[in-house]
């Protein structure tokens, strides 16, 4: 109890330091009382830490690692926040989209019946989408605090453990989640896991963006280029059947870049786009695990300018087009988050555990789960 009340004292010191050092309510973007994240959940201090450098400004919470705000400047050098958020703790905790901004783990994804084998033995998980598991289960990463590690002007370092059998996981996994902005106007972002017993892991950050500013309107005309020749076909439930698709001559084509929303209007007559009530899908970049980082996708708003650049060490990315968003969260800029205002780019194996065919997503003891993720940001004329 007295080694928890030291942590909870020394959280609390360096909440304070971080917001007061950074100014936060003097941010160009959204106004964001530091007050309204302070909140003591599970017994552990929840806080919110202002990052800058360069063009861009970040606030994040330790609450699920999430991504609260997120500011970069126009071709006009106007900043606008592009990362859906909400104003207080109190707000995510009560949003009917519950994985906004979050750190998601241990498993990115649906699991079909929330089982899957570790040599031979049945793992069962925890069940909270119908029948099967997803995105970690009800309390994943995404709704858990996380200590903190260190603060500076550009850097916010996070941790969690999750215990051995935490939503039917095995294993105790240590996490570490590093966010940092660059002077090269980019947000980076470093995973690192670790585990006792043989578990399996895939982690992603589920921010939802919107380029022209949050809930400043459809996404539908931003134009999105995914440098991938395939993507992954799923059943109705969503999960991931094996088989690999060829994205020529279908509405996942976005090779050579168009608008988002051009071949929505095939969203009945294509099966995938149907059963994903638009996109909402993972696309594959390469197929042995690497350090090698690539070129995942590239968003522009042809209205502001501005352009963002997701990079990976990930084997694949997946793609959502905020298809179930009906405008009941209202977001903290007081505007609602509404159908197709908003895209998520998640980078993340696009491996499933009961895929034998696909990547194996099994984390050994003494072996080192490892992800590294750019968003780079810049503008167009």
């Amino acid at each position: 109890m007295k080694k928890q009340a030291v942590f909870l004292v020394l959280t609390l010191f360096i909440c304070s330091k971080a917001i007061s050092q950074s100014n936060l309510n003097n941010s160009e973007c959204a106004s964001l009382n530091p007050e309204n994240f302070n909140k003591v959940i599970d017994g552990k201090q929840v806080g919110l830490f202002l990052l800058k450098n360069g063009n861009l400004t970040a606030a994040i919470t330790n609450y699920g690692g999430r991504i609260v705000s997120l500011c970069a400047p126009d071709k006009n050098g106007q900043k606008a926040d592009v990362v859906m958020g909400f104003k207080s703790i109190d707000d995510y905790l009560k949003a009917t989209g519950v994985y906004h901004g979050a750190i998601v783990g241990r498993v990115i994804g649906r699991i079909a019946k929330g089982t899957f084998e570790i040599d031979g033995k049945t793992q069962s998980l925890t069940i909270n989408n119908g029948a099967n598991h997803q995105h970690g289960g009800l309390k994943g990463f995404h709704n858990q605090v996380w200590d903190v590690k260190t603060v500076t002007d550009s850097t916010l370092v996070l941790s969690y453990i999750s215990v051995d059998g935490e939503m039917g996981y095995p294993g105790t996994l240590k996490v570490e989640a590093t966010y940092q902005l660059t002077s090269n106007n980019e947000l980076t972002l470093k995973l690192l896991a670790t585990t006792d017993k043989t578990t399996i892991v895939n982690l992603t950050n589920h921010a939802f963006f919107n380029l022209s500013g949050e809930g400043n309107g459809t996404i539908l005309d931003h134009v999105l280029t995914i440098p991938s020749n395939y993507f992954c076909a799923v059943n109705p439930d969503k999960i991931k059947t094996g088989e690999i698709l060829k994205v020529a001559g279908t509405p996942f084509d976005f090779r050579k870049g168009k608008t988002i929303g051009k071949d929505l209007i095939l969203e009945n007559a294509n099966e995938q786009l149907k059963i994903g009530g638009g996109y909402d899908q993972s696309y594959v970049l390469k197929k042995k695990k690497s350090n090698k980082i690539l070129l995942a996708a590239t968003v522009v708003d042809p209205k502001s300018g501005r352009k963002l650049e997701v990079l990976t060490t990930n084997l694949g990315v997946h793609f959502f087009s905020a298809n179930f968003f009906k405008g009941a969260d209202v977001g903290k800029m007081g505007k609602p988050f509404n159908y197709r205002e908003s895209f998520a780019i998640e980078a993340q194996d696009y491996n499933s555990p009961n895929q034998k065919s696909f990547p194996t997503l099994l984390l050994k003891p003494g072996e080192k789960y490892e992800t590294y993720t750019v968003y780079h940001f810049s503008n167009i004329k």
